[in-house]
Formats: structure tokens, C-alpha cells, sequence
């Protein structure tokens, strides 16, 4: 076999685009062959793919699905909406979704170096490459995450403008509260929380939001500052945690009221307010 020298590597990367690891191993394979490491990188679906990389991939779409014991959330994003929509690729993101859910993945950069369950011979990575190729655009698997489901929890499930949003709740307390737990996840997806509740923002950040209200009441008497100040925190409290919001389709009552109203025992214990692109 032919010496693979870092001049041979080079010129590999300059032809396909593809990074200098993967150009030595597939002149490795190729002997030295030149014209065979780039059919070993086209037949992986490399050659052509990784031309695409640096193209910024804006659009996308999110997929939530689930078991009994997790649940799994997956976004894919790709250069344009034609393509997001096109069937193809969101073919590849169920894939993914459904392989994640099946691996227990906890982590993407181990996921994507997974065989892809449909074809053995090939990762995830790989696949990616090839659906770049059949579509004609940079295509990203931008994160996932999995979730473990309590069993005496329930969780809604919310998918908002056909997938570039998507809201997960888990409520607390019981098992059979898909419904409840899914209107809590509409509210999710209209209003946007930022925290769960007042014991979730950090200290930071009310420090922060402390400081701008004491900003705005300089030269008023002591005491009727503080009130004011306190005010200001409680309608910061009330517009950023889940849990203190007026709920959406009843004004009346807050989003934690809402849930008691179906039982006393059950509580908002945690939620995933995905978009594509943040």
C-alpha cells in the first residue's frame, strides 16, 4: 500500500470537502487510490454532503413521540421551508425520533455514530449524508433530548404550526391527566413562560429586575418605594412563571388554580417549550 502522506489528505479534502479524518481513513481503505477514497466517501454519503455543511439552516421541524416509560423530543432543521416540508425529510426525522426513543439516546453526538435501524451498515450520520444528497441542502440534527416518564405523572403533548413549535407539560399527582396536562401545553405554546415558578428564576436574574424597579422609583419616600418595588416583582413573577400566569382561557384564575381545579393533589411539575432555531 502506498504511504498516506499529508499531502495526499489534503488534496482529498480540497476535491470532496471532507474533513481530514475522514479523508485519511478512506485512503486507508482505498490503499492510496486517490480516485477510490473518493468513491469510498460518495458511497458514504460524504462527498457530497459535506460540501453543504456551512450553509445556515434556519428552517426546521420538531417531533415529540413516546412509550410507556419516555418520551422523546428531536429537532431537524434544514435551508428552507420546501424542504422541511417535503416528505422525504421529515421521513428522516421520524427515523430519528423513533430510533432515539428505542436507544434511550441521551446524547446527540453519540446518537448520530448509532447503525441506523433500517440499514445496519450505515450510522445515523451517514443516513443524514445521504438525505443531504437526495435533497440538495445542508440538513442538521440540532438536538434531542429524552425524558423519563414517572409513572405517577401525566404529560400533554402540544404540536403547534405543524411542528416549529412544540410543548411538553408533566403534571404531577396522577396518571390519567393526558388531557389536563395537553391544555396546559396550549397555554405553554401562546403565552411562553420562562421558568416553572418564582423559585425557579435564578437569583440573578430577580437581583436584576430588583435593581432596574429601585432605578425607577429614586426620590420617592422609602416605604412607598419598597411597596412599588415589590409590585414591580410581582407582576415580573406573574408575566415569566408558568405556575403564576393568568391562564389563557380563563383569566380568572391562574394556570396552577386551573390545574387544582381537577385535583388538589396534582401540581405543574415541569415543562419543554421547543422552536425551531432557539
Amino acid at each position: 500500500m502506498r504511504e498516506i502522506t499529508a499531502d495526499m489528505i489534503k488534496e482529498l479534502r480540497e476535491r470532496t470537502g471532507v474533513g481530514m479524518g475522514k479523508c485519511k481513513e478512506a485512503l486507508v481503505l482505498a490503499e492510496g487510490d486517490m480516485e477510490k477514497a473518493i468513491d469510498v466517501l460518495r458511497k458514504a454519503g460524504m462527498a457530497a454532503a459535506v460540501k453543504k455543511e456551512g450553509r445556515e439552516t434556519k428552517e426546521g421541524l420538531i417531533l415529540a413521540i413516546e412509550d410507556k416509560a419516555h418520551l422523546v423530543l428531536v429537532e431537524a432543521n434544514a435551508e428552507t421551508d420546501f424542504v422541511v416540508q417535503n416528505d422525504r425529510f421529515k421521513h428522516f426525522l421520524h427515523d430519528c425520533a423513533k430510533q432515539a426513543l428505542e436507544a434511550k439516546s441521551t446524547s446527540l453526538a453519540e446518537f448520530v455514530q448509532l447503525p441506523y435501524y433500517k440499514d445496519k451498515s450505515i450510522t445515523i450520520e451517514q443516513y443524514r449524508n445521504l438525505v443531504i444528497q437526495a435533497l440538495g441542502e445542508n440538513i442538521q440534527l440540532r438536538r434531542l433530548e429524552l425524558i423519563h416518564k414517572h409513572p405517577q405523572s401525566s404529560y400533554g403533548i402540544y404540536s403547534h404550526m405543524g411542528g416549529k413549535l412544540v410543548v411538553v407539560v408533566e403534571i404531577a399527582g396522577a396518571s390519567d391527566q393526558e388531557a389536563l396536562a395537553k391544555e396546559v401545553a396550549m397555554h405553554v405554546a401562546a403565552e411562553s413562560p420562562e421558568y416553572l415558578d418564582a423559585a425557579a428564576i435564578p437569583a440573578q436574574v430577580l437581583a436584576r429586575e430588583e435593581e432596574i424597579a429601585h432605578s425607577q422609583v429614586q426620590g420617592k419616600p422609602a416605604q412607598v418605594a419598597e411597596k412599588i418595588v415589590a409590585g414591580k416583582l410581582k407582576a415580573y413573577t406573574d408575566q415569566v412563571c408558568l405556575t403564576c400566569q393568568k391562564y389563557i382561557k380563563d383569566p380568572n384564575v391562574t394556570v396552577q388554580q386551573f390545574v387544582e381545579k381537577s385535583g388538589k393533589h396534582l401540581s405543574i411539575k415541569c415543562f419543554w417549550r421547543w422552536k425551531v432555531g432557539q
